[in-house]
C-alpha cells in the first residue's frame, strides 16, 4: 500500500487533490481511499488530507501517520507545522515553490536523502498561467504522478476531466502537463548527478 498525506491551507483544494488522486488510482484499476483531516475549515488555516492506492481492499480508516509520500501545498506550512512527522525514511517529498530544499532551510533535514526523491514544483505559478487562479493542487498532483511513478500522467488527466467541465478542465489539463514535465526533468536531472557522483 502506498500511503499520501498532503498539507496545504483551507482554500488551496487540499481534499480536491485527495479526491483526485484516488480517481487516478481508481482510473488504474487500483483500490484507493482519500479523506480530509477535519479540523478548523477556514481558508487559510492549515488542512491535511490522506490518500491511499493499493492492490487489494484497503480496510484501514486511520489518518496515515508514516507517509510514503508527503504534498506541501504550501511551503509557509514548514515553519508552522510538523509536515514530515513520520515521514517514512527515503519517502517522496514534493512542495509547491520554486526554491530548492537548501533555500527552504531543509538541506541539512533530507541530506541523507535519495535527490531523485526531493521535488519542487512551482505549482501556484504554473495554476495562475493556465488556469488563472493559485490554485496549486492539480499541477501538484500532476507533479507527484512524475516524482513517485505511482501514477500516470494520464489518469491525472483522466481524474480532471471527471472533475473539472471543459475550459476549466482543458486549463487545468495544460498546468498538470507542465508540471509532469517540470518534475520529470528535475527526477531526470538528480539521477543523472547521482550516476556522475557515484
Amino acid at each position: 500500500m502506498f500511503q499520501v498525506r498532503i498539507h496545504g491551507r483551507g482554500g488551496q483544494g487540499v481534499v480536491t487533490a485527495a479526491e483526485m488522486l484516488s480517481i487516478a488510482a481508481f482510473e488504474e484499476g487500483r483500490h484507493a481511499q482519500a479523506f480530509p483531516s477535519f479540523g478548523s475549515e477556514r481558508t487559510g488555516a492549515p488542512v491535511v488530507a490522506f490518500c491511499r492506492i493499493a492492490d487489494q481492499e484497503i480496510r484501514l480508516r486511520e489518518p496515515i501517520m508514516e507517509p510514503d509520500a508527503l504534498i506541501i501545498q504550501d511551503p509557509t506550512l514548514l515553519y508552522q507545522v510538523d509536515v514530515f512527522a513520520g515521514l517514512k525514511q527515503g519517502g517522496y517529498i514534493l512542495i509547491n515553490t520554486s526554491r530548492s530544499f537548501d533555500e527552504l532551510g531543509l538541506g541539512d533535514y533530507v541530506r541523507a536523502w535519495p535527490k531523485d526523491k526531493l521535488c519542487t514544483v512551482p505549482a501556484t505559478e504554473l495554476s495562475r498561467k493556465h488556469v488563472g487562479r493559485p490554485m496549486p493542487n492539480v499541477p501538484l498532483l500532476a507533479g507527484f504522478a512524475a516524482a513517485s511513478g505511482t501514477i500516470r500522467l494520464e489518469s491525472v488527466i483522466k481524474a480532471i476531466n471527471a472533475k473539472f467541465s471543459d475550459k476549466v478542465a482543458s486549463n487545468n489539463i495544460a498546468a498538470a502537463s507542465e508540471a509532469y514535465r517540470f518534475v520529470n526533468d528535475e527526477v531526470a536531472e538528480a539521477r543523472h548527478q547521482e550516476t556522475a557522483h557515484a
